[in-house]
């Protein structure tokens, strides 16, 4: 077993001990914790990424509950760990729990949560600003004057894609996908193609209203369209972006198959999950098609990125910050908090995933 490793205290005297595997953004977090007999210990190691020994140092023989990190490897080993330390709760500092064997947690009586709905307007902001960013070629552009190459305007410098009019592509339209679509569709007067097993009703309702209002004011209305395929969303749109769950059925979702009947000059966004994507076959997507670009926030093998795809210039590449706003961080670190206290305290509730939620 890892070395004990280095710890922030906050309220030695409290009753609860909850540790927080990597420090968070805010102080409300700290303060709901601390003010209801917490114990906190923040780690203040300078590993990005801790192993499964260094959590389990952090447990130790004695822990009420744990706020880990996406980035981590929550199984049967720091679960089972987290029951013989008394243990009860378990929460996600991410919407998503790929990183979480729920199963192994409900086996050890640990309830799990997550922190879904403060990210929802930044993920798709994030979406958006990739969207642009590869459309209109930023990053190139922004390289070629650092790099002292500009030496005045020519007719065919970095010519991209124009957004207005043109057809966004949404694939799942739940919340973030929803969100994303509809700063596309009032920013750029985009029309909607989106697939998702359930209709988005208020999606479609938001888009007829604002086509109606633009018609109402001499311009051309926009429209939506709910594919019955996928394969229709991909042949139609010129940007798409991925918003699905991470699953069997979505993994490699994009594969050479789909990516071949995309639009050659088509805009792909993922800021969902990383192995949606074969980033693989993206990569020689890309090669082949110079006019077809991307924007990425995941990666399939995240922290790394497949061979070559860092040297594609049609390619917009930022370290999954997709939730990277104040207001939503420290958001995100409040309902981890809360969810850790509503297995101690029944005046609090937060957003559990598991199924056994034992003092909830």
């Amino acid at each position: 077993m890892a070395k004990p490793i280095s710890m922030e205290v906050w309220n030695p005297s409290g009753k609860y001990r909850v540790v927080s595997t990597k420090s968070m953004p805010g102080t409300r977090w700290i303060r709901l914790l601390t003010d209801n007999d917490c114990r906190l210990e923040i780690c203040t190691d300078p590993k990005t990424i801790l192993s499964v020994d260094d959590i389990l140092a952090l447990i130790g023989d004695r822990c009420d509950g744990v706020i880990g990190q996406l980035t981590e490897d929550w199984g049967e080993v720091l679960f089972s760990a987290l029951k013989r330390a008394g243990g009860t709760a378990f929460s996600n500092m991410a919407v998503g729990y790929n990183n979480v064997d729920v199963e192994a947690a409900n086996s050890n009586g640990i309830a799990v949560g997550n922190t879904p709905g403060v990210l929802t307007e930044t993920t798709a902001e994030l979406a958006a600003s990739l969207t642009l960013s590869a459309a209109r070629r930023i990053v190139e552009a922004d390289q070629f004057m650092r790099a002292g190459l500009y030496d005045g305007w020519l007719p065919h410098l970095f010519v991209g894609n124009l957004l207005k009019g043109q057809t966004v592509g949404v694939i799942g339209a739940g919340r973030i996908g929803s969100a994303y679509a509809r700063m596309m569709i009032e920013g750029f007067k985009m029309n909607l193609i989106y697939y998702d097993l359930y209709q988005a009703t208020r999606l479609e309702k938001f888009v007829t209203a604002y086509g109606e209002f633009l018609k109402a004011n001499g311009e051309q209305p926009v429209t939506w369209k709910r594919a019955a395929t996928m394969e229709d969303v991909l042949r139609e749109a010129d940007v798409i972006s991925l918003h699905p769950v991470l699953d069997k059925t979505t993994y490699h979702l994009i594969n050479p198959e789909r990516l071949a009947i995309m639009k050659k000059e088509a805009v792909l966004v993922n800021a969902s999950r990383g192995p949606v994507i074969d980033e693989v076959a993206l990569v020689e997507h890309l090669k082949a098609n110079p006019m077809f670009r991307v924007g990425l926030d995941v990666f399939e093998d995240e922290p790394y990125m497949k061979p070559g795809l860092a040297d594609m210039k049609n390619a917009v590449v930022v370290p999954h910050i997709a939730s990277a706003s104040k207001w939503t961080r420290e958001g995100m670190a409040t309902l981890a908090a809360l969810n850790v206290l509503a297995c101690h305290l029944q005046s609090f509730r937060g957003q559990l995933i598991s199924r056994t939620l034992l003092c909830c």
